[in-house]
């Protein structure tokens, strides 16, 4: 459970960096109709589900992305969407992505208060940036009782550039780390080893334990623009 956590709950936040049409953000698909997916693995290379994703409309300086999750099977398990604004040489991706989509359909009739602080991706990255944390609380009624859930994105830094293969292709990409920190009654910490291209997105995600044990993996592998 922890693992699949940690790959939807990577996949759904870095995914959603592919290329730019135009000056906004060189690591996000700013073009209507664009699909992309990613697959998560376990640690030993089981495919375990996928998140398809479309930019179903382009409003001004907005992209709405529908995100579609299935199992290994390819069967639909539930589908989210969200908003991603260009603003400068930035992208501001919307808080609510970094829910869990299963999450979601779980507590779908169940009234929800969601807050937070977006993510941001800038234009100019380079070895050694530092980027901006991002958060996001989400409380849940449950018949008088109230559950709530924290998702932290802390530490993020640009570590390297290399270059990295999937499905998808071969591409020469940066690698970003960081700390994702997911508290439902008890918190769990994972780190985060992310590759991204320009002119493409997120290639590569990685999930290690606290004691630095890859739980689990996601590929880029399938891309249309």
């Amino acid at each position: 459970m922890k693992t699949k956590l940690a790959l939807l709950f990577s996949t759904i936040i870095v995914s959603f960096f592919a290329s730019a049409q135009n000056t906004c953000n060189a690591y996000y698909p700013f073009k209507e109709g664009v699909t992309f997916e990613m697959t998560n693995y376990s640690k030993k290379g089981k495919k375990e589900s996928a998140v398809e994703y479309h930019v179903s409309e382009i409003n001004g300086n907005t992209a709405t992305v529908k995100a579609t999750v299935v199992d290994d099977k390819n069967k639909e398990i539930t589908t989210t969407s969200y908003e991603v604004t260009c603003y400068g040489n930035t992208i501001s991706i919307d808080f609510k992505s970094m829910i869990n989509p299963d999450i979601l359909k779980q507590y779908k009739d169940m009234d929800m208060d969601i807050s937070g602080t977006n993510i941001e991706l800038p234009n100019d990255l380079d070895i050694g940036k530092k980027l901006k944390d991002a958060d996001m609380v989400m409380s849940i009624n449950m018949g008088g009782i109230t559950m709530n859930m924290t998702m932290d994105m802390v530490n993020r830094t640009v570590d390297a550039k290399e270059s990295i293969t999937t499905p998808a292709g071969t591409f020469n990409c940066f690698a970003i780390s960081y700390e994702s920190q997911v508290k439902m009654g008890i918190k769990t910490s994972f780190t985060i080893k992310e590759w991204i291209a320009e002119g493409v997105g997120v290639v590569k995600t990685e999930s290690y334990n606290k004691k630095g044990k890859l739980m689990g993996y996601s590929e880029l592998t399938s891309i249309s623009q």
